[in-house]
């Protein structure tokens, strides 16, 4: 790593909140806090030599959320490019500096975390994650008011309950949320064929009404159904009904022919052969018996 100079902080309009969990190792230890809960929180803004580097790396991770301009990580011998609504996280006890660029120095807001469910997030990959939409980037803005709003007030167990509840939502935000990109066309076209499904569960949709509907071959629309669901559409179609008698018999007072017209059945005894091969037992027997059908 290179000598460069520059301030860890003291930027005009900044926010630096160290959240003191040592003296209150008792909230630190609540089940609901202990699984992740932040350390120290921040937003520094225009940040013009901004740099920080810690040669035996740090106690908690570091997630860094760029807001505007640019800056530089460089984790151990790997140096990442960090721009307008990428988020990045540094993995604990790695040796890292970070810097703004010299340019266009970045807005960055910044979290150090820990907790026993860091390692169900992809932290340690050292990779750029960028947050490609307005709604998500004004989610990470959000998020991280919620923290400054309550670590400005009271440090009580409700509170840091609170924050531990945040930043896992932050983090899920960056890591877990799909991403409009990240979404496969035929994914985007099962997904607007089943909302069609549920908005029609008391019809008898055929493949040839879907496919009109949805403009999609029948052909294309097997393919990609059997690759998703395992099943064709129509049989996914039968499930979803089944799934919702199941509901109306357990649920409600009203009799198997009640349900089986409810969901577009006219024929009773058909409704109940339906219902049989897709669950397994006839109507009267889940309706009667301490089942639940799930799948």
């Amino acid at each position: 790593m290179n000598d460069i100079s520059g301030k860890a902080d003291g930027f005009k309009d900044e926010k630096y909140i160290i959240i003191p969990t040592e003296s209150f190792a008792d909230y630190a230890a609540h089940p609901l806090v202990r699984t992740i809960y932040p350390t120290d929180v921040g937003f520094f803004p225009r940040a013009r030599a901004h740099y920080r580097e810690r040669e035996d790396g740090a106690e908690q991770y570091i997630l860094i959320y760029c807001t505007e301009g640019k800056g530089i990580i460089e984790v151990e011998d790997q140096v990442y490019h960090i721009g307008h609504s990428d988020a990045f996280c540094i993995p604990k006890g790695r040796r890292h500096r970070y810097y703004a660029d010299q340019e266009d120095p970045w807005s960055i807001l910044w979290a150090h975390f820990k907790g026993e469910d860091s390692g169900y997030y992809p932290l340690e990959e050292c990779r750029i994650v960028h947050m490609n939409s307005r709604q998500s980037d004004n989610r990470m803005m959000v998020l991280f008011k919620l923290l400054f709003r309550v670590l400005e007030r009271n440090y009580t167990i409700g509170n840091f309950i609170y924050i531990s509840q945040v930043l896992s939502l932050i983090l899920s935000e960056i890591y877990y949320r799909e991403k409009t990109d990240e979404s496969t066309v035929q994914d985007r076209h099962v997904t607007m064929v089943i909302r069609f499904m549920y908005q029609n569960l008391r019809r008898s949709l055929t493949l040839e009404e879907i496919s009109e509907e949805v403009q999609l071959s029948k052909s294309y629309l097997n393919t990609i159904f059997k690759t998703q669901t395992g099943h064709s559409p129509v049989e996914f179609f039968i499930h979803l009904k089944m799934q919702e008698a199941c509901k109306l018999l357990k649920a409600t007072d009203m009799y198997i022919y009640e349900v089986g017209l409810e969901l577009g059945y006219e024929d009773q005894y058909y409704f109940s052969r339906i219902f049989k091969k897709v669950v397994g037992m006839s109507p009267r027997d889940y309706k009667n018996g301490d089942y639940f059908y799930c799948e």
